[in-house]
């Protein structure tokens, strides 16, 4: 399926490539300035390392001048050679340490950042260019999940591979040459041996603990597109009462969780024991061979402190490896989520050269137009029609004839895969896709708005629009006289997705939004069908108003929006059943007729109903509904 490209999955992805694709944000081709960070860092990092390995040096000679023993004479300044002096500039060679890392970190901290936000930044623009079929297959508290989870690998992967992994394998590597140089091949040998069990030891521990990560953190993603969706659809859970449901699948994902989150620090336990016991044993070897060499008089006191601190320096970064590879190996498997989201091509994209779409007319048609979402189940067979320039063409039809999908064609939310639609004679496919949007305005069913304030989703039509001219569509739309009524007037919160408003008052904020885009041609999706017949008469006034000398096309469940019509389309299993004006297919006594009677009846029974209940009110009984 088109937008749905098969990614290969981060297990059994190669981590070099998720890398490279990363390298692009940690040098950026087109920042100097971040560069010479890149630079500064590594010099200072460098520099770091060889302070960090005079750190035992400066404790060996102090050990030595205390014990009468230092024999430096000629190799370290006059002033140096006391031991108080040492025990200062050992000191002070700490903090000139801890000072040059901190100086790294801050010069990489803008880097990594960088990163993170270009990275972010491009997944953010990259979903919106993604196709309709894509959001309407995905879960978005996953996908939210996703993106979060991969911007902080980011972070992972510099703060643990840049500022952890070189600077530990540096210092591994300075190490093992001063052993080697200073005591011989043996020291060398138990050092790297007891380096290298730790990490095979570290790395088939965490690989173990990498699955039941993976696990957590499913059972986090699936918990939380649970929460979101259910919050979502708070109305929903609230019509039916299925609180404790909702509650109860939560809970099934959290369990999950916590099983896994359980498993996962008691596995850490056995992590860090093993590891403490294979450098126990290694530090405890080394430490034995020297102490044999100073009884036997080859090394002094000052040495076999030596070797204790250098190793226990080299535990330090060893300590946080099962943590570091873990972190690394999940910030790359969650970076790699990210690019397989990059990756993902759109289902409908510009042509190359493509240009924008010159409106003269806006007259629109439909020639032998035939698509499916999928191929198994075609929705439209060769529609033909034309909504003439400044006329209003209705398209009515049973529940799934194909209806909807014409205006999601028309805004080029998919592509057909036979026939042409097109605009003053430019097919929509030739034309870019901004163009297309900014030349049709909609006024959708359900009409969903942003959680701010109703000014805001009244401007979302022109972002450059004067608070006089979102008055103005407001007082069109015929909802300025109800917000001179609010305390807040235009800056009233409406609420997630806009449930602090009244179907209508968000029908009214939707057209004010569409009159204020001023757009040439105008689709009416539905626009009254959730409304109460009084408020859709209001509506429709409104809608009348806007949709005057606008080319429009109105998709219709209640016939009385569309009498007014200058042709009715009638849709009955994605082909054309009917066509002509109200009056016209009344005639023919056809399905438009059958559809008209049965939708009048209806409400008839409706305002029945209505008086009914006003004249309960009143103490008066009507027996039997008026005459049709």
């Amino acid at each position: 399926m088109a937008g749905n490209k098969k990614t290969v999955s981060a297990d059994s992805s190669n981590p070099l490539h998720t890398l490279v694709n990363l390298w692009p944000y940690m040098w950026p081709r087109d920042r100097l300035d971040l560069k010479m960070r890149v630079v500064w860092a590594t010099v200072f990092l460098l520099i770091s390392k060889l302070v960090l390995i005079l750190v035992p040096y400066f404790f060996k000679w102090a050990t030595d001048a205390l014990n009468g023993k230092l024999d430096m004479a000629g190799i370290l300044p006059t002033f140096l050679l006391g031991a108080v002096a040492l025990v200062i500039v050992y000191n002070l060679t700490r903090i000139a340490q801890v000072g040059l890392n901190q100086l790294r970190d801050a010069l990489f901290a803008s880097v990594g950042q960088y990163a993170v936000r270009q990275l972010a930044f491009r997944t953010f623009v990259h979903m919106h260019k993604l196709s309709l079929r894509f959001h309407l297959e995905r879960k978005t508290g996953g996908l939210s999940r996703i993106i979060e989870r991969g911007t902080k690998g980011i972070e992972t992967i510099v703060r643990f591979t840049i500022l952890n992994s070189i600077p530990t394998l540096i210092e591994f590597l300075l190490t093992a040459a001063i052993f080697w140089w200073s005591y011989g091949f043996s020291y060398l040998a138990v050092t790297a041996f007891t380096v290298w069990a730790y990490i095979w030891f570290t790395i088939r521990a965490s690989d173990w603990r990498i699955g039941i990560r993976r696990a957590m953190n499913d059972s986090d993603t699936d918990a939380n597109t649970k929460a979101i969706d259910s919050l979502l659809n708070f109305e929903t859970v609230k019509y039916f009462g299925n609180e404790d449901m909702e509650a109860r699948r939560f809970d099934q994902s959290m369990a999950r969780y916590e099983k896994s989150a359980t498993q996962v620090w008691t596995s850490l336990g056995w992590l860090n024991f093993g590891q403490g016991l294979i450098f126990g044993v290694g530090t405890a070897a080394v430490m034995v061979m020297s102490a044999i060499a100073v009884q036997q008089g080859q090394q002094t006191i000052g040495d076999f402190v030596f070797v204790n601190a250098l190793l226990l320096q080299l535990a330090v970064p060893l300590n946080f490896i099962g943590f570091v590879y873990r972190e690394i190996r999940q910030g790359l498997t969650d970076i790699e989520q990210m690019f397989d989201l990059l990756e993902v091509e759109a289902e409908v994209v510009d042509k190359p050269g493509a240009k924008d779409l010159a409106i003269s007319q806006g007259a629109i048609v439909f020639k032998d137009v035939h698509f499916a979402y999928d191929s198994q189940r075609p929705i439209l067979k060769g529609v033909s029609f034309e909504v003439p320039a400044g006329k209003t063409v209705a398209v009515v039809g049973p529940s799934g004839a194909g209806k909807s999908t014409i205006s999601r064609l028309l805004y080029r939310f998919y592509d057909i895969q036979q026939g042409s639609i097109t605009i003053d004679g430019q097919d929509v496919r030739d034309i870019t896709q901004k163009s297309l949007r900014a030349a049709i305005g909609m006024v959708p069913q359900d009409t969903v708005l942003f959680n701010d304030t109703i000014a805001y989703n009244i401007r979302y039509g022109r972002p450059s629009a004067s608070d006089a001219e979102i008055e103005q569509a407001a007082e069109v739309a015929q909802i300025g006289r109800f917000m001179r009524e609010l305390p807040d007037g235009f800056q009233t919160k409406v609420g997630e997705r806009g449930l602090k408003l009244s179907g209508g008052e968000k029908q009214r904020v939707a057209i004010a939004r569409t009159v204020l885009k001023a757009p040439p041609i105008l689709i009416l999706d539905e626009a009254t069908s959730a409304l109460d017949t009084t408020t859709e008469q209001e509506i429709q006034a409104a809608l009348d108003i806007v949709s005057k000398n606008r080319t429009t096309l109105v998709i219709a469940h209640r016939l009385s929006t569309v009498v007014g019509a200058d042709e009715i389309i009638v849709l009955k299993g994605g082909e054309i059943a009917e066509r002509g004006t109200h009056a016209a297919l009344l005639d023919k006594d056809g399905l438009y007729a059958s559809m008209w009677n049965r939708q009048r009846e209806a409400t008839q029974a409706e305002e029945h109903l209505r008086q009914v209940r006003e004249s309960d009110e009143l103490g008066v009984v009507i027996r039997k509904p008026p005459a049709s």
